[in-house]
């Protein structure tokens, strides 16, 4: 049985490993509407984005591990954790079979718990900003190198602070589930038509606006 966790007012279970090892494109939607839970804030997911390893172009593990990608090409239910735009870290939930080096990046949330926390980590953000994008969602949650490679499907053995993926409070309306591009990527990922793999319900404020992606020029010299 999974494990419960209090969340708000309330008990929620924590999602098994066996929720996360299927096709991340099966997995993402699901995840609206679940309650993430750290280091005293809990949010409720309203937008996430699926990556799919070595056959999706926008992944950070299309080339193959890395030093840094190496936890995606493990089995489900661990965090990936990157550092992005030199102050954001970025939480992915590692998905699929080992090997495949599929995750969901967590990119928007609204917090429905330990708001004075998320508000002193967000400083003068306003509320709806909290977690609006994967950077202040990460801040929110007080997320960082040390997280990445844990495992969030059992509790933390030997530290207090653990982190838990929980079923929804209230089911979610499929009618209000969104479908487009993945926002910032460049190039083939970016293609709307192949990749609509950002998934958000519709009519949230914390839902972080589209943002095409722009292809790097190289430096000469």
């Amino acid at each position: 049985m999974a494990d419960a966790v209090i969340v708000g007012e309330g008990a929620q279970r924590r999602l098994p490993r066996d929720f996360f090892a299927r096709p991340v494109l099966e997995v993402a939607p699901e995840l609206l509407g679940c309650l993430v839970s750290h280091a005293g804030v809990t949010v409720r997911l309203t937008e996430v984005e699926a990556y799919a390893g070595m056959v999706d172009p926008g992944s950070h593990a299309y080339r193959g591990p890395t030093a840094r990608t190496r936890v995606m090409f493990g089995p489900a239910g661990f965090l990936y954790v990157y550092f992005t735009y030199g102050n954001h870290w970025c939480v992915n939930l590692v998905c699929g079979h080992e090997g495949t080096a599929e995750a969901v990046l967590l990119r928007g949330a609204e917090v429905v718990a330990g708001c004075e926390l998320a508000q002193e980590r967000r400083g003068k953000a306003r509320e709806r900003d909290w977690c609006r994008g994967p950077g202040r969602l990460g801040q929110a949650l007080a997320l960082g190198r040390d997280q990445t490679g844990r495992d969030f499907c059992r509790p933390a053995i030997g530290d207090p602070v653990d982190f838990v993926v929980g079923s929804p409070a209230e089911p979610v309306d499929p009618g209000l589930v969104r479908t487009g591009p993945r926002v910032g990527i460049s190039g083939p990922g970016g293609d709307a038509a192949t990749y609509p793999w950002r998934y958000w319900l519709d009519g949230e404020p914390t839902v972080s606006p589209y943002r095409p992606g722009v292809a790097r020029k190289r430096r000469r010299g």
